[in-house]
């Protein structure tokens, strides 16, 4: 069975991408000028208020509501107590880092969310636990004042009557790795890799790149079988973009957004791309021309196998995915076995409600 992405962008106002394996839809994202993603953005903010019955501070960052940042999220070198107290702070974090390796990063989606990997977005699970033990040892109150300027990442979109999820812990992903400008590990691997020779490859290539003191880097479940030369040009890549992002931050006044996550089509390519797909067939101008610059880019080899789509029938309707995405958005969700799902979003959860319907076994 063929597998291909199919992207949308033939019009200004919205992107659509899918991963069409067959006739089967196994991947589906869009983004629309009214819906544009904030997770992955950093922005230089300001401290509106410090809540200490949260242990969290609400944040100006240039969003519709202010941020949250709990404190587990912040960086020592944001506590204000004296130098020698912080740099105490960094060098316990550090040893820590090296006697307790992470193995991959704490998930979105996800990347979730990312639509990615869970395991390849920001720092890692021992870096969250260290913090709680810092936190233990002083409280937000204490070291962390309104008017405060630090530099944010979106860790959660805004939903409901919630703000943005906030970290000043900062992650900037690339095709495969992340880097990590100020978590204070050496290297870690994805979990997603699971192969023991292939673990072993990469853990050495990670050490032959030279990280610098107080920086992490993850290699992502796409980077398991790359050459050395393809990781470091992936990470070198990364090393320039936080360069570029330390002297944006210079010049650049509270609230401001620093660094835009990658829009849908970059972002598709980035993190949903494999060798196994047939092709990559676009439709719209700009956007095919968007596509095929980026895989130029970051992987030349594949650059051939990004499709101009000129054909009047529209792509989605030609590759009969419209009627499928049609019923994503229906609540009710039917089972083979005659019984039926209902699905519910609220503010705090999804709901899942499980129904025998016409089933009887």
């Amino acid at each position: 069975m063929s597998k291909r992405m199919l992207i949308d962008a033939a019009h200004a106002e919205e992107t659509r991408v899918v991963v069409v394996d067959g006739s089967r839809v196994e991947d589906f994202d869009f983004e629309s000028q009214s819906r544009k993603q904030l997770r992955g953005n950093i922005y230089l903010a300001k401290v509106t208020r410090v809540e200490p019955s949260l242990q969290a501070a609400f944040i100006e960052y240039g969003g519709n509501r202010h941020g949250f940042l709990a404190f587990n999220e912040i960086h020592p070198d944001y506590y204000q107590i004296p130098l020698a107290d912080r740099e105490a702070l960094l060098r316990e974090e550090a040893e820590e880092a090296d006697d307790h390796p992470v193995a991959s990063g704490r998930g979105g989606d996800d990347d979730d969310d990312i639509d990615s990997d869970d395991d390849d977005d920001v720092m890692g699970d021992e870096v969250a636990r260290r913090n709680r033990r810092l936190m233990r040892r002083y409280k937000i109150q204490e070291v962390i004042k309104r008017r405060q300027i630090m530099l944010v990442q979106v860790v959660k979109e805004e939903r409901g009557n919630k703000g943005a999820a906030l970290t000043t812990y900062l992650s900037l992903a690339g095709r495969y790795g992340v880097l990590m400008p100020n978590t204070a590990r050496g290297g870690g691997i994805s979990r997603k890799i699971t192969t023991a020779t292939d673990r072993k490859r990469l853990k050495s290539l990670v050490q032959s790149l030279d990280v610098p003191q107080g920086m992490g880097l993850i290699v992502r479940t796409a980077g398991a079988k790359r050459t050395k030369a393809e990781l470091k040009r992936d990470y070198e890549y990364l090393m320039r973009l936080w360069e570029s992002i330390r002297e944006t931050t210079l010049h650049s006044i509270a609230p401001a957004l620093i660094y835009e996550e990658e829009d849908l089509v970059k972002r598709a390519i980035r993190d949903m791309f494999d060798k196994e797909l047939d092709g990559i067939w676009v439709e719209g101008e700009a956007g095919y021309r968007e596509a095929r610059d980026f895989m130029r880019m970051i992987m030349p080899s594949q650059a051939k196998k990004i499709i101009h789509y000129r054909e009047p029938t529209p792509l989605f309707v030609s590759a009969k995915v419209e009627d499928m995405l049609a019923q994503i958005y229906s609540p009710v969700v039917p089972l083979k076995s005659g019984g039926y799902l209902v699905i519910n979003q609220t503010e705090a959860l999804v709901a899942v409600d499980v129904n025998s319907g016409k089933s009887t076994r």
